[in-house]
């Protein structure tokens, strides 16, 4: 444990560009009131009992401080308890946008949009979040209402290296078996995808604009994200002058 009450003792540049866990509305969010807003969306959310079983198969074994990896909204949304937070790499996995949207959220079955998953890959950098040992059981619960909503994700323990040492983080990686799921997507879908998903919580683009963004505020770059963006908004653009186009 840090011998100090600054969870940003070592990247205090963080301090601002993370937002505080006591105002995001995530720390109250559970998906029982996302079916009471939204009742055709019962079907596809876990069950409580099934969440907190997931939740339980993830955490077996563990035992004191944990630590959470975050490579897309939890890095600047994290709406976790934390007391320190450190940039962190893991090896052989990637941010990758394969997670098809069409519920109304980004997407719609007529114009589908993307979500981002953590996949194999290169290598991902983010943040890692160490969550106090007396605070996982309230922490998770909140943190697993969140990421394990619906099928999409697998809870998983990975290798990590945070600072200088090697650990173990918990983290959400792609579910190969969900078909909302889509690795197979070429990159000419993916633009499209991006480029006219859109729905309640807004458009895909400006989901990969914001991911892409906040990245940079916390000194991280992600090269295939930031193509990605650069790809779609050439799209956008060419499409637009076609439509104006005589």
């Amino acid at each position: 444990m840090p011998d100090t009450l600054d969870p940003f003792v070592h990247h205090p540049e963080l301090r601002d560009r993370i937002a505080d866990p006591e105002t995001s509305l995530f720390r109250t969010f559970r998906a029982e009131h996302l079916i009471v807003q939204e009742p055709h969306l019962r079907d596809w959310v876990y069950p409580e009992a099934r969440r907190e079983a997931i939740r339980a198969e993830a955490l077996a074994g563990h035992s004191g401080d944990l630590w959470v990896f975050g490579y897309g909204s939890l890095m600047w949304n994290p709406a976790l308890r934390f007391t320190e937070v450190r940039r962190a790499h893991v090896a052989d996995h990637a941010r990758r946008l394969i997670l098809v949207e069409y519920r109304g959220g980004r997407g719609t079955m007529e114009a589908p949009g993307l979500m981002a998953t953590l996949d194999a890959g290169d290598g991902c950098d983010g943040l890692a979040f160490r969550i106090a040992a007396v605070d996982v059981e309230t922490e998770t619960d909140i943190l697993f209402q969140r990421e394990m909503l619906a099928p999409g994700y697998l809870a998983r323990f990975i290798p990590a290296r945070i600072g200088d040492e090697e650990d173990r983080v918990l983290t959400f990686l792609a579910d190969h078996d969900v078909p909302d799921v889509r690795p197979d997507l070429t990159h000419e879908e993916q633009i499209r995808y991006v480029a006219h998903g859109a729905g309640d919580l807004g458009t895909s683009r400006d989901y990969l604009a914001s991911i892409v963004g906040h990245l940079g505020e916390l000194g991280i770059v992600d090269q295939s994200c930031t193509d990605l963006l650069n790809a779609v908004d050439t799209y956008l653009a060419a499409t637009a002058e076609k439509e104006l186009a005589p």
